[in-house]
């Protein structure tokens, strides 16, 4: 890792998502995942890009059915781009 690159591991709760529709939990999940990673890391949403490894795990039970909690990996590059990805230990 460059000295330019911030590197966090965050647990984002997911539990507000089961609140809503269930034919729309795993599409608010992502955005909720999206929320969380702009607000803590102070970006904006064009500069958060989602790997397609936590869209799957999202998406793995359903659309009705997605996890309470999800633990992801994101890394601020010096562009200000936001990588958002699954920590290495899952």
């Amino acid at each position: 890792m460059a000295d330019d690159e911030k590197q966090v591991v965050y647990k984002i709760p997911l539990r507000k998502v089961k609140a809503g529709p269930r034919t729309d939990r795993a599409n608010r999940a992502i955005i909720v995942v999206r929320e969380y990673i702009m607000r803590h890391m102070k970006t904006d949403e064009k500069h958060v890009w989602i790997d397609s490894k936590v869209n799957e795990l999202l998406w793995a039970r359903s659309i009705e059915n997605p996890p309470m909690f999800i633990t992801v990996k994101a890394v601020r590059f010096e562009d200000g781009l936001v990588e958002v990805s699954l920590p290495e230990e899952q």
